[in-house]
């Protein structure tokens, strides 16, 4: 019985501190060149989902987006496509043109893992959540 205490123990303090988030510096907005546009992937925190970390891709950007981080992808502007895929997969299709867009990445639970989805969010509610979020960092 000890020995099975001491084990949960340590495994429960692992997992605290996997499922930590990012730490970093605070939103800013990433300048770009006029020709292209800013995806701004961000992840609000959230502790059920926080040792998931799938790729994230758009255009040939790939970032893993951890808990209350964010990944800013510089993409030029006309069709865009951005995805993520773990045993399921969620895509966004676009066409961008040259400013800001806002994309929320989110997990809902299936049946042993949790499950991405993109959701494109418009800029007056992305901002009060992706002020809460840190650059995620390569």
């Amino acid at each position: 019985m000890k020995q099975f205490c001491w084990l949960t123990l340590v495994f429960c303090s692992a997992l605290s501190i996997a499922g930590c988030a990012v730490q970093g510096p605070p939103f800013e907005k990433t300048s770009s060149p006029p020709t292209d546009a800013v995806v701004y992937v961000y992840r609000p925190y959230h502790y059920g989902s926080s040792l998931l970390r799938p790729a994230v891709t758009c255009g040939d950007d790939t970032a893993r987006i951890g808990p209350g981080g964010y990944h800013a992808f510089v993409v030029p502007v006309g069709h865009v496509v951005c995805n993520v895929q773990t045993d399921t997969a969620d895509a966004v299709e676009f066409d961008a043109e040259p400013h800001a867009y806002y994309i929320r990445e989110e997990f809902v639970w299936g049946l042993m893992t949790g499950h991405p989805h993109l959701n494109p969010i418009d800029i007056d509610n992305a901002q009060s959540e992706i002020q809460k979020c840190c650059v995620q960092s390569p």
